[in-house]
C-alpha cells in the first residue's frame, strides 16, 4: 500500500531528524561567532567563551509563554554549574514593539546570566533562522555545536541539565538523585 501523502511523510521525517528536540542524533559543527550588546550596555562575543566553557544559548522573548516556564530553570542551571564552566547566554528576540521591556523584565525576575539584545537578528540568523522560541543551542568546550532544542515542556529541564552535566563531565546531582532545577515559572507580562 502506498502512502497517501508521501511528500508530507518525508517532510515530517526530515523535520524531526534535524531539530534534535529529544536527544536525536545530530552532527556537530563549529560554532559561528557573534557580538551583541547586553541589556546593561556591555558587549559580549560568543568567541570569548568558545574553547573554555560549555555554552548554552537560549533564544527567548518577553511575549513567549513557554519561555517564561523555561527561564527559571535556566537561571537555576546557571547558578548550579557556572563555577564548573557553564555559560548561559540569553538572546532576546523581542522586536521594536517590545524590546524596551526586556531590561526591566530581566531586572524584575533576577536573571543573572547575560541577556543579549539581537535587534538586527545577527545570532538568530546564525542559529535560529526560523525564530523559534524558546530555542536552545548547546556548545561544547571545544567550540562545537552539539545539539539544539526547540520549545519547552514540563520535564524538559531534566534532559537539558543532563546534556549540560554530560558536557561538563560532572556527576554532582547523580549522587543526590535530584535535579538542580525546580518547577516554577515567570508570569507573562
Amino acid at each position: 500500500m502506498r502512502p497517501r501523502f508521501p511528500f508530507l511523510a518525508l517532510a515530517l521525517a526530515c523535520a524531526c531528524a534535524t531539530t534534535g528536540t529529544d536527544g536525536g542524533a545530530q552532527r556537530s559543527y563549529e560554532a559561528a561567532d557573534f557580538t551583541l550588546n547586553t541589556v546593561d550596555g556591555r558587549t559580549v562575543s560568543l568567541s570569548e567563551h568558545l574553547g573554555r566553557a560549555v555554552v548554552l544559548i537560549n533564544f527567548w522573548a518577553t511575549w513567549c509563554t513557554p519561555c517564561m516556564y523555561e527561564l527559571p530553570h535556566l537561571q537555576a542551571l546557571y547558578e548550579q554549574y557556572k563555577d564548573d564552566g557553564l555559560v548561559v547566554l540569553g538572546v532576546a528576540m523581542d522586536g521594536p514593539e517590545t524590546i524596551a521591556s526586556v531590561a526591566p523584565f530581566v531586572r524584575r525576575h533576577s536573571i543573572g546570566f547575560p541577556v543579549l539584545l539581537d535587534e538586527e537578528t545577527r545570532a538568530v540568523s546564525l542559529y535560529n533562522p526560523q525564530r523559534s522560541a524558546p530555542f536552545n543551542v548547546l556548545i561544547d568546550r571545544s567550540g562545537k555545536v552539539v545539539s539544539s532544542r526547540e520549545g519547552f515542556n514540563a520535564g524538559d529541564e531534566k534532559s537539558i541539565e543532563a546534556a549540560v552535566v554530560a558536557l561538563l563531565g560532572s556527576a554532582a546531582n547523580e549522587a543526590e538523585g535530584t535535579p538542580a532545577v525546580s518547577g516554577s515559572s515567570i508570569a507573562v507580562e
